[in-house]
């Protein structure tokens, strides 16, 4: 709720690890139990996002070692800076035999199509998109985010005590439509006087427009944000900090966070010096399961070219976190949580 570089393997900015993708080795390592060798693409916001990027980035760093594979050997990652590297990036990982590829974002759909044509013995996965495409040796992965976003509107409506929520959006696309809906729809479902201001950051990447937005959105009586903003949500949790280092702990304003539990980010101490988080809860899209979860499927032999795979709250594709939710809110949630799996709720 993420580019191989030709020349001389760089070192990432805020002491990051050299990109495995400029890993010379190309073979498996000596005591593998996998003939799958996994490569993920990432978009702009690489695997330090803490969100959509990271989750892939570490489920696949779990396969890997599971399977005793080594890093930049068996399993990699290329880091794109613009969506102009996609493809250069996917006939990099095809070259140094990655024969099973995520394309992590639906802002790759069209580049993960195109290296699936232009390499039939290849498999790819598309996360967050549905590609027309039913070549067989492409398949997608796709969320039902809306019922994680369902819980998160309920969370912040029962939490509000301005009954003035919001949610900042990264780039607008039907993915982060469906998490606006489905907040929105949550809200409503609890709290019919809760209004939700809506604006996006037309970035995943920007954190600057994020803590401003948020800003905003504070300063105008909003005391709970839903960010889906990919690596920009830094701004936003920014300001929240900023805004609550302000407060006497009982007036603090909150977030929910996005794709993974990101409760370990809100901690703070408050202007009445009492030790607190001001993270709601995390709606969880559990990429990194998706990983593992297709690469296992290709190591057997059962990779699933051409369909898609829905991933939602009752096969644990998506979940919310708790964090640091209110007794009676987290009890409220659970019963929601129950009726959306049984079918009772349904998609706003």
């Amino acid at each position: 709720m993420k580019k191989i570089i030709l020349v001389a393997c760089p070192i990432l900015l805020a002491g990051l690890v050299v990109l495995s993708a400029c890993n010379s080795n190309s073979r498996n390592s000596q005591h593998s139990n996998s003939k799958v060798r996994s490569a993920i693409i990432t978009d702009a916001s690489g695997i330090t996002d803490r969100s959509f990027n990271q989750s892939a980035w570490e489920g696949l760093t779990k396969w890997g070692k599971e399977n005793k594979l080594s890093k930049g050997a068996g399993y990699t990652y290329y880091q794109s800076a613009s969506p102009s590297d996609y493809t250069a990036n996917f006939n990099s990982a095809a070259q140094a035999g990655y024969n099973l590829q995520f394309g992590i974002g639906f802002t790759q759909e069209q580049a993960v199509e195109t290296a699936a044509q232009k390499n039939p013995t290849i498999n790819y996965v598309i996360i967050d998109a549905n590609p027309k495409s039913k070549a067989k040796n492409l398949s997608s992965a796709t969320f039902s985010d809306w019922e994680s976003a369902y819980l998160a509107g309920a969370a912040a409506a029962l939490t509000t005590k301005t009954n003035q929520i919001g949610f900042i959006g990264g780039q607008e696309s039907s993915v982060i439509k469906e998490f606006e809906k489905g907040y929105i729809a949550g809200a409503k479902s609890v709290n019919s006087k809760a209004n939700v201001e809506v604006q996006y950051t037309n970035s995943f990447t920007d954190a600057a427009k994020g803590k401003s937005i948020a800003h905003t959105m504070y300063r105008n009586g909003i005391d709970v944000i839903f960010q889906c903003t990919g690596a920009a949500g830094a701004g936003v949790f920014s300001e929240a900090k900023a805004q609550d280092i302000a407060l006497n702990e009982k007036d603090k304003v909150w977030i929910i966070g996005v794709d993974q539990d990101q409760g370990y980010l809100g901690k703070y101490v408050s202007k009445d010096n009492k030790e607190s988080n001001f993270v709601l809860a995390s709606t969880t899209k559990e990429v990194g399961n998706v990983v593992i979860d297709m690469s296992n499927k290709a190591k057997k032999g059962k990779f699933p070219g051409g369909s898609s795979v829905v991933y939602n709250l009752k096969n644990g594709g998506v979940d919310i976190k708790y964090d640091n939710m209110a007794s009676q809110v987290r009890e409220k949630l659970t019963q929601l949580k129950q009726d959306i799996v049984s079918g009772r709720v349904s998609a706003p």
